[in-house]
């Protein structure tokens, strides 16, 4: 009974003072016996006002108490008090901003399938919702972060998409650069598939051409730099194979493709060097070769002046390269003028050379083990090629020179004339005429051996036709071998052989098969007898024949 009491009284007591701090007043003071306003006389309390003296009223009676300084407001009323601002990051109570920060919190938790669940319900249940945008960015985010081959290509698409509705939204350039990073992770490296190298490079010129004023444009040029190296480490490898395998053409568009689409790549010096040399190698076999000399002399002008122009680029542009000694020494080999390099191209050298790195002997070792290539020496300096100039191609390269060929020739007046040459006057041959053709002893070339042996054949009678013809192998009939007929092969009767005792079927037959009975008794006696084990069971056992009906 004193505990519920005792309970009570402390609850009323905190309910007043929870009501007084809302209301702002405060509990008058409890009554007193003895003291106070209450038990002083009239008299008294007007006393001092009849004599012209000022009195100050109780304070309790008259003024408000200030809250306590320092006290901060209760949580109840800062809610109270707020306005909601979905635009700003606050909490708000809207269903769709519930939805898209579920679903960023467990992207962040990395917890993919359960934010692309809340994202799409967002999009399919708000779809006027502000934040339908954002969702979908978001859910491309979500793929992209998960990684994978099958989750990037989710990401490139739900990317592609969101740029296609929301093309002039800051955050289509933030989707064209994630799309062409998924293929900048993927790229491989330079004796590998190039296919996501060369997808990368295509993204980020379109990154660069189509939001030119974002601010992701310095980091997409110097990606597309590194992309650019690998690719131009590719070309180049496979130009500089087909110059050891001497095979100049096809070496010389693969080194020209390199040196004009990729003028930043690190080994653009070694590509115009064996571009050069490649030329040079051409004129040589052209030289040696069985062509006019006309044509000659064109081709040799021409190649001649395609390995000093790229001699030249070496000097003029990479004045500071490794290959720019060995290019002065060609140019004197060939004795052609020196150029010199210009104090701003020396400069922009200078900052490319300096802009790159190197990778060191413990990253070399580990490149072995990485799918990724090494980006290390690509330049940090310089503005990448957008837009690839026209490529060279070794079947391009053959047509141009049988082109130059057959014009050098249709100018000298070579190989245009044309010759007819007239056979017995256009007479047609006789109706019974041999048909023409050449003998061993007459063909040219013919030796002393088949001269001797064709010469039978010169005296064969008088009637026969020269020369080797098909014969009948069968003799004439005048022939003194064909009058005695050759002796018929010997017959073996099996009704002899069994011995028969039936001596008037024997010669029936002998005489039938037109022998004497001294032949037949003499074959039938030099026949071997009949070996019982090995006579066919058909001969012992009688046939029985059954008729079925």
């Amino acid at each position: 009974m004193f505990r519920r009491v005792l309970l009570t009284g402390i609850t009323g007591f905190m309910l007043m003072t929870l009501c007084s701090a809302q209301d702002g007043t405060s509990l008058p003071a409890p009554n007193t016996i003895g003291s106070g306003a209450e038990n002083a006389s009239p008299q008294t309390a007007t006393a001092p006002a009849a004599s012209g003296q000022t009195t100050t009223p109780p304070a309790a009676a008259t003024s408000t108490p200030l809250p306590p300084q320092g006290k901060k407001p209760s949580k109840k009323a800062s809610k109270k008090n707020k306005t909601p601002n979905p635009i700003a990051d606050v909490d708000s109570k809207q269903p769709d901003k519930v939805l898209f920060d579920r679903a960023e919190d467990a992207i962040k938790h990395g917890k993919y399938d359960i934010a692309r669940l809340s994202l799409q319900t967002l999009i399919n249940t708000y779809p006027d919702s502000e934040y339908v945008a954002r969702a979908k960015l978001a859910i491309g985010d979500s793929w992209y972060d998960e990684g994978g081959a099958a989750a990037f290509a989710q990401a490139e698409s739900e990317y592609k998409d969101f740029i296609t509705f929301f093309p002039n939204m800051p955050e289509a350039a933030e989707a064209q650069m994630k799309i062409a990073n998924i293929h900048y992770r993927e790229m491989e490296k330079a004796d590998r598939d190039p296919t996501h190298a060369m997808r990368a490079e295509d993204e980020y010129r379109q990154m660069i051409l189509q939001f030119p004023d974002s601010p992701l444009i310095p980091q997409a040029k110097q990606r597309l730099l590194e992309v650019q190296e690998v690719l131009a480490r590719r070309e180049y490898d496979i130009g500089h194979f087909y110059y050891m395998k001497d095979s100049y053409p096809a070496a010389i568009a693969r080194l020209k493709s390199v040196a004009d689409t990729y003028p930043l790549f690190s080994g653009s010096d070694d590509a115009l060097f064996e571009l050069g040399g490649a030329y040079e190698k051409q004129v040589e076999v052209i030289r040696r070769s069985k062509l006019p000399e006309a044509v000659k002399g064109e081709f040799i002008k021409e190649y001649t002046n395609a390995a000093v122009s790229a001699y030249d680029r070496i000097l003029t542009v990479y004045p500071l390269e490794s290959r720019a000694p060995d290019a002065r020494k060609r140019l004197e080999a060939m004795k052609k003028p020196i150029p010199k390099a210009t104090p701003q191209a020396v400069a922009a050298d200078k900052a490319q050379i300096a802009s790159r790195g190197k990778l060191g002997t413990y990253g070399k070792v580990m490149e072995n083990f990485h799918k990724a290539p090494d980006v290390a020496e690509a330049a940090k300096t310089g503005e990448p090629t957008l837009v690839d100039p026209k490529q060279a191609s070794a079947p391009e390269m053959v047509r141009s020179a049988n082109e130059t060929m057959r014009t050098v020739l249709a100018g000298a007046g070579i190989g245009n004339s044309v010759t007819v040459e007239k056979v017995n006057d256009g007479a047609l041959p006789p109706e019974n005429a041999p048909i023409p053709h050449s003998t061993p002893g007459n063909a040219p070339g013919a030796d002393a051996a088949t001269t001797q042996g064709a010469a039978p054949a010169a005296a064969a009678p008088a009637g026969e036709t020269a020369g080797t013809e098909m014969k009948s192998d069968l003799p004439a009939t005048g022939d003194a071998s064909s009058a005695a007929p050759l002796p018929a092969p010997n017959q073996v009767n099996d009704l002899a052989n069994s011995g028969s005792s039936n001596p008037a079927a024997s010669t029936t037959a002998a005489g039938a098969s037109g022998t004497t009975p001294a032949a037949s008794s003499s074959t039938a006696t030099t026949a071997p007898p009949a070996d019982t084990d090995t006579e066919s069971s058909s001969k012992k056992k009688k046939k029985k024949h059954l008729l079925l009906f």
